[in-house]
């Protein structure tokens, strides 16, 4: 399946990291001032979007979406559902965290966006991936030494946390008691995380 990497403007450090997780056939979407990310990142953009208001607009070949700057939708969300409307089903966010908080957060709930579309996505930064975890199990294997599990949207139940050190088995992590924090696969095991009821949002860290 195709995959289409959506790039903001986000810092970004460990540019070899990025470049490892792509595939020769993604598509590459750059937004905005993630345009600032072409030459580390090392591919050129399939395709442009963004008002513009944080980055110059190259003006060159590549299709570009101009987007007026008033708008509901951030240029990163624009492009999210323009490439679903394209027909994509497997996204790679990057470039999403970092410096304003509004922004990641709203980055973030792009996941959650996805998952409810029906679409497979992942976001990634220097220090870890994420995705949104539903009834279908989600695995952690035990080279990243550690694991977060957060009840994003606040209406997750039934949480099990399986080959874990701290495992859970139906339980519920409120949206005010965040305690699945920095959980750790247990020594040769692959751990697992679900939901009975709603979603939560898995975070696997890097070794860094």
């Amino acid at each position: 399946m195709k995959r289409c990497v959506i790039v903001g403007g986000a810092p970004i450090g460990n540019y070899q990291m990025i470049k490892e997780a792509l595939r020769a056939d993604d598509c590459m979407v750059y937004c905005d001032s993630g345009l600032r990310h072409e030459t580390g990142i090392g591919r050129m953009a399939d395709l442009i979007v963004g008002d513009f208001d944080s980055h110059e607009n190259p003006g060159r070949d590549a299709e570009t979406i101009v987007l007026p700057t008033e708008k509901d939708d951030t240029d990163t969300f624009f492009a999210v559902k323009e490439m679903m409307r394209r027909g994509y089903e497997d996204f790679l966010l990057i470039g999403m965290l970092g410096m304003r908080m509004d922004h990641s957060l709203g980055n973030l709930s792009i996941l959650m966006h996805l998952y409810h579309a029906g679409k497979k996505a992942l976001l990634l930064d220097d220090w870890s991936e994420m995705e949104i975890v539903g009834r279908t199990p989600s695995y952690i294997a035990d080279r990243f030494p550690f694991f977060s599990v957060i009840n994003l949207g606040g209406s997750a139940r039934r949480i099990h946390i399986d080959n874990a050190k701290y495992p859970l088995a139906g339980s519920e992590i409120a949206w005010d008691y965040q305690y699945g924090i920095s959980n750790e696969p247990l020594p040769g095991e692959t751990a697992s995380v679900y939901a009975e009821e709603g979603e939560v949002l898995l975070i696997r860290i890097f070794e860094q």
